[in-house]
């Protein structure tokens, strides 16, 4: 530990003239709204006021949390992604604050465990900081955007380290966020887990693996899951769906029934043919 906060310090006090010059706007900008539009599909099917509120509560997220590049600068893109990762898991909490946030790092890429990226082991995409790095958040940039573009892959490490940081809510990362539930809650919620751990070991579910590594784990991947796949996630663990829709107490299905297209609009991938006759799952 004592490493990572010598690498992160090292990293980012190097860069303190272009996190000066990258500052954010204190107020909305109209290109934000295009971006959004264009990239995070949560966003893209909100109502014009829920827009409005979801920028809001863009600027409420932005001023009170420093978003950092380690050589790099940060874009208002990027403090984008990062307000969208935030506020999607908690968008069912209109009151919601992070007060357990004050930093997000941001890195060209992957990196390991002393902050190092291009390196063999360099493999961890987010990391949220405990002991004297608390309150602080590592995200690799490229991951960061990857994570909105494929929507189908049941994957989002900004959704993944937020939903960290709402189990952490309540002092313990323990894949369970007394700050949604009840804590009478916790025992068949703690059932369930352990029957889904036992099922990715012995390669009879379609959760990723990563998710078997232990409850805090757990309970983020399921949570990207929910957030990219709802459908999907109904149909092959309807318990664990029904769970964490009491959760976060969003009607994520309505969501994704407004993202699909209807069979004769244009098809979503600019092909110019009915999406009936492109891309139209066909089964």
């Amino acid at each position: 530990m004592l490493a990572w906060i010598k690498s992160l310090l090292t990293l980012f006090s190097s860069s303190r003239k272009e996190i000066a010059e990258s500052s954010p706007p204190t107020a909305w900008q109209p290109e934000w709204t295009e971006f959004l539009l264009a990239k995070v599909a949560f966003y893209r099917v909100l109502h014009a006021e829920d827009r409005l509120l979801f920028n809001q509560r863009v600027l409420l997220f932005l001023s009170t949390t420093a978003i950092e590049g380690g050589q790099l600068v940060v874009s208002d893109n990027d403090r984008l992604l990062v307000a969208a990762s935030a506020i999607i898991p908690v968008w069912g909490f209109k009151q919601w604050h992070y007060f357990n946030l004050k930093t997000v790092y941001l890195l060209p890429a992957a990196f390991n465990e002393n902050i190092e990226f291009g390196r063999p082991d360099s493999l961890i995409t987010g990391m949220v900081g405990t002991g004297r790095m608390a309150n602080k958040l590592v995200l690799s940039r490229s991951a960061l955007y990857l994570g909105f573009e494929n929507t189908q892959d049941k994957q989002n490490v900004g959704i993944h380290e937020f939903v960290h940081l709402i189990d952490m809510m309540d002092g313990e990362c323990d894949g369970y966020p007394e700050r949604l539930k009840a804590h009478s809650f916790s025992i068949p919620w703690f059932e369930l887990v352990g029957e889904k751990i036992e099922a990715i070991h012995a390669r009879k579910s379609n959760i990723r693996e990563y998710g078997a590594t232990n409850r805090a784990e757990f309970f983020a991947v399921a949570s990207e899951y929910f957030f990219e796949r709802p459908k999907m996630l109904k149909k092959k663990h309807p318990r664990l769906f029904e769970k964490l829709e009491k959760f976060y107490q969003q009607d994520i299905l309505q969501i994704e029934q407004d993202l699909q297209p209807k069979r004769n609009a244009p098809c979503p991938c600019g092909s110019a043919k009915k999406y009936k006759r492109c891309c139209l799952p066909t089964s």
